[in-house]
């Protein structure tokens, strides 16, 4: 069997950890290099949840698309929650990973798992990282539907592929818009629509809309009107966790190393209920309808 420094190694050669954004925190939370690794789970969020079902496995590592301690700490407390998680961790000997913004924009990456789960077909990456010469790393997905929909017909085609949530799927837009090419962005991305309107797609799927960005992405001037989807953030970036286990398979077989990689599918997303608006009167969408 491998050291945890062996499967570590492989990991980053996956995701370089000097692709992550400055900001990001990346890498090895804890863990001893030296002890062996049999079975290694994967997962979204580093939660008390997920922690326990690493122990309840047998997991020696766990490996997760978010940091832990994203903006550092001062205390690992047993008393703070996530004090706890590293607690329950090193008590059970098991090693916490964490492949974030380097994972985004790898090849294949987030994007490339999210695109996979609506069976799209990819044609590039929405925003090209520049020092891949061959342009197929970089951030979100350039992708064609299987074949044209309205926007209501995609929305309820992504609600019944991504993984479930209370959230579903919002979409913005005229319902009845054809769609045919959609940019897809794991995890938050209204920062990316210029991106968008210039690579010239129809739709724009991706998670953490707020008011203000989206409504000025469909307003704006020029082209036609960016049609938007919004799912929750837990789904558009759980897909990625199958995708990062059979890549870590496929090193394991190389190496003959024989590792049982399981992933979670326990929903960590925060979001646990959703209640459909009655309204007291029938809103427009019509700019300027009297109140």
């Amino acid at each position: 069997m491998p050291v945890l420094s062996e499967v570590l190694t492989a990991l980053d050669a996956l995701w370089p950890p000097e692709r992550a954004e400055g900001w990001d925190a990346v890498g090895t939370v804890c863990g001893d290099p030296d002890a062996e690794v049999r079975r290694v789970l994967f997962a979204v969020d580093p939660v008390q949840e997920i922690v326990d079902e690493a122990v309840q496995l047998g997991a020696d590592l766990l490996v997760t698309h978010h940091p832990l301690y994203l903006r550092g700490t001062t205390t690992v407390a047993a008393s703070t929650f996530k004090g706890k998680v590293v607690h329950t961790l090193i008590k059970h000997d098991i090693a916490l990973h964490v492949a974030h913004t380097n994972a985004d924009t790898a090849d294949p990456g987030v994007s490339d798992a999210l695109a996979g789960a609506l069976d799209l077909r990819i044609l590039g990456p929405l925003v090209p990282d520049p020092g891949d010469p061959e342009g197929r790393r970089g951030l979100g997905r350039i992708c064609e539907l299987p074949h044209p929909m309205t926007l209501a017909e995609f929305a309820s085609y992504a609600a019944a592929r991504l993984p479930a949530t209370a959230q579903g799927i919002r979409a913005a837009g005229d319902p009845e818009r054809e769609i045919r090419t959609v940019a897809v962005s794991g995890g938050s991305g209204d920062s990316l629509f210029d991106d968008v309107r210039a690579a010239g797609a129809d739709a724009f799927l991706t998670a953490d809309l707020r008011h203000h960005p989206a409504s000025e992405a469909t307003q704006h001037t020029g082209a036609s009107p960016l049609a938007l989807l919004d799912a929750a953030h837990w789904a558009t970036e759980w897909p990625w966790c199958e995708q990062a286990a059979a890549q870590l398979d496929a090193v394991s077989d190389r190496h003959g190393w024989g590792l049982r990689t399981h992933v979670s599918r326990t929903v960590t997303d925060p979001w646990t209920a959703h209640a459909a608006s009655t309204p007291v009167f029938t809103p427009t969408h019509t700019t300027g309808a009297p109140r």
